[in-house]
């Protein structure tokens, strides 16, 4: 495995060596030493043409915590904000002997026309490009999933997850349905029908409109942010209806099983889509779900640069 576009691209034993990996190297994060010399003398590019908080940390934490070198690229104040091309970008990185180059961009596709150029030799990882896919997300959400719920198990066989909120723009949605299908769990997607996709309905996943008929029958529920930013039309009448009937509150945390989770990619429209006591509350993982990130954006590097997936226990 070269590169890290969508979880199209992963084999169940892919996915599930790249968790391992995770849970391995968490193990390391979490003792005295956090760091690794696997990527020492390796120089991995973030470039980011969105902005970005926790993904853009997170692999940078990551890449360093292995020993790698890091060079933040943002769009703004740099060349891509004068009009600078893709692939004139990517050529000056080449130059620069970039290894790996952490890509998020407002086009769906981005990465992948720079992984399948012939502008740079280096791995590219999508930290999110357009609507399109968010596979590092996926993978992190998957592992704290797996980590609450799977009860030893290798997969998510016989778990029920309900992803609510703005489908239609997610692209942390897609890739989540893709990877925990392929994982074994069940998916139900919970939005007003104006911010569902095209095509949904061909998605392996149920639909349902009525989030009061879902959240008691699920083991964890991840909210989505309403994301504002790309709406150029009205998707729901104001935020108080949206939040009365697609919301989180206190009253929906209670019909929840005992067992269930409460999970949100950030950053929180607290209010809005979750309310500020349900987000803090015992139940929800949305920091952990940050923690993690670094781990498994960790083995993400790790695979793609080091050549192969650490087997269980093989570093203990």
């Amino acid at each position: 495995m070269k590169h890290l576009l969508s979880i199209s691209d992963l084999s169940k034993s892919d996915a599930l060596g790249l968790l391992d990996t995770a849970t391995e190297l968490a193990r390391v994060s979490d003792g005295p030493m956090k760091k690794l010399p696997t990527l020492r003398g390796r120089t991995i590019v973030n470039l980011f043409a969105e902005d970005s908080t926790r993904t853009r940390i997170s692999f940078e934490a990551a890449a360093k915590r292995l020993s790698a070198d890091v060079i933040n690229f943002s769009a703004k104040g740099s060349s891509v904000s004068k009009g600078e091309s893709l692939k004139d970008t990517a050529q000056t990185l080449q130059a620069m002997g970039a290894d790996a180059v952490i890509i998020r961009h407002g086009a769906s596709g981005a990465p992948h026309r720079l992984a399948q150029s012939q502008w740079m030799t280096g791995s590219v990882i999508n930290a999110g490009d357009g609507t399109h896919e968010h596979p590092s997300q996926a993978l992190l959400d998957a592992f704290t999933i797996r980590k609450h719920l799977s009860h030893g198990e290798n997969d998510l066989a016989g778990l029920h997850v309900a992803i609510v909120g703005d489908i239609l723009h997610s692209r942390v949605a897609r890739s989540n349905v893709l990877l925990l299908n392929l994982l074994g769990a069940q998916v139900t997607l919970v939005a007003p029908p104006t911010l569902l996709p095209v095509g949904v309905e061909h998605w392996d996943a149920n639909i349902s409109f009525e989030f009061d008929d879902v959240v008691g029958n699920v083991d964890a529920v991840m909210m989505l942010r309403v994301q504002q930013e790309r709406m150029q039309e009205l998707y729901f009448p104001n935020a108080r209806e949206y939040s009365r009937y697609f919301g989180l509150n206190r009253d929906r945390l209670k019909k929840m099983k005992s067992h269930s989770i409460v999970m949100h990619p950030g950053p929180m429209n607290r209010g809005l889509e979750i309310t500020a006591d349900v987000a803090d509350s015992a139940r929800s993982v949305i920091v952990e779900q940050v923690s993690n990130g670094v781990s498994v954006r960790m083995a993400i590097l790790y695979v793609l640069l080091a050549g192969a997936p650490i087997e269980m226990g093989s570093l203990l």
